[in-house]
């Protein structure tokens, strides 16, 4: 297909110019896209953890000014030189990570660890040419995560981007390009949580909670959640969760907690905190012989993961997960068949909704702990 690049696009988006502080709508200007981009019209988005974690820049190293925002629906503008699979009008999510169909990772059945598009949370400008395609007034404004959401049209590699039934509502399945996917398929795909099993949920935010939901459809016989917040068993209990452990009710490790409140450990353990002492807990909590315990927290960039190797003698099996093993253009959009057919429920991660003028209340409801998934309109 021949380019259908517009000019360059002016339209509102929320910057980071420091971090930890508030995000600050500004003017931008959105190059079309190069070969083998696409330009998206961003209807609906939300804020993810990894968006925090990044803004914070507490134990990683990040880039700024930058347009943050990876969780997010939206319709094609206009396509660069070389895409054939995608064109104006398609709807579509973008992905955090990408899948060229063409290299040995993605050829194989067992990954989506793509090797020209996996996550690289470093780098802020496009693969094709180095560059950024935001800027202000002639300064470059750097990507995020190669999606940068938080702006009324973005332009992302088009190997990043999962075409979907048109038909599905974007005010919904947006979840699916992050949070629901890499929990769901973390506990499912990854997990592989065999009925009648006990599995343990470390963190129940979004992705803790979607986790949840997978081992629950897998047939799980119990599920503990495990969260700081005292406050979070009430809501993961919709969700599946049977058991609640308080850390701080404790004067031990909760791991040591979990191995007698389950006679030797759990079957399946899943961490989405990102708190490397969790990982920890998470993996030494499983059972010796079967136990797998599955990393998806994003750690600090210094942290290190400490323990006994006699651990892994013992037959626990440690694994992690980026976007829940589902191949970001093969598979999102049968997830969201499976949503069509009401298979799999979204609607109840929802939990507010916010204009785009007001996205700096989405950071607030996060930091404080509040619901789960904020809803984000780009269009008021």
């Amino acid at each position: 297909m021949a380019s259908t690049c517009n000019p360059i696009i002016h339209c509102k988006a929320a910057v980071s110019w420091e971090a930890g502080k508030p995000l600050v709508i500004e003017e931008v200007e959105v190059a079309p896209p190069q070969a083998m981009e696409v330009r998206i019209k961003i209807l609906f988005t939300s804020l993810c953890r990894s968006d925090v974690h990044f803004w914070e820049a507490k134990g990683q190293s990040t880039l700024f000014p930058r347009i943050f925002g990876h969780e997010a629906g939206g319709i094609v503008e206009s396509v660069g030189e070389g895409v054939t699979e995608l064109e104006p009008g398609d709807h579509v999510l973008p992905i955090f990570t990408g899948e060229c169909k063409e290299c040995a990772q993605c050829k194989s059945e067992q990954s989506n660890m793509c090797e020209i598009l996996k996550v690289n949370k470093d780098r802020g400008v496009m693969i094709e040419d180095g560059k950024s395609r935001f800027s202000i007034k002639g300064k470059p404004i750097y990507h995020f995560l190669g999606t940068s959401t938080f702006s009324e049209y973005t332009v992302v590699h088009s190997g990043c981007v999962a075409k979907i039934n048109p038909s599905a509502p974007l005010d919904t399945v947006f979840l699916l390009s992050c949070g629901y996917c890499t929990g769901f398929g973390a506990a499912v795909n990854v997990a592989k949580t065999p009925k009648g099993s006990t599995v343990a949920v470390f963190g129940l935010g979004g992705v803790g909670l979607a986790a949840v939901e997978g081992a629950r459809i897998s047939g799980a016989s119990r599920i503990i959640g495990i969260d700081v917040n005292p406050n979070k068993f009430e809501q993961g209990r919709k969700f599946g969760v049977t058991e609640f452990v308080y850390p701080k009710d404790y004067d031990k490790p909760v791991q040591e907690v979990l191995v007698e409140m389950t006679n030797g450990g759990v079957d399946r353990s899943i961490e989405c905190t990102g708190d490397v002492q969790a990982m920890i807990s998470a993996f030494e909590s499983v059972r010796e012989g079967w136990g797998v315990a599955v990393i998806v927290g994003v750690a600090n960039k210094d942290d290190l993961f400490k323990t006994n190797p006699f651990n892994f003698l013992l037959e626990k099996t440690l694994k992690g997960t980026l976007f829940g093993n589902f191949k970001p253009r093969t598979d999102t959009p049968l997830v969201v068949e499976k949503y069509m057919n009401k298979e799999i429920e979204l609607e109840k991660f929802i939990t507010h909704s916010v204009p785009f003028s007001e996205i700096n209340t989405a950071f607030d409801l996060m930091l404080k702990g509040e619901g789960i998934r904020c809803l984000i309109r780009m269009e008021e």
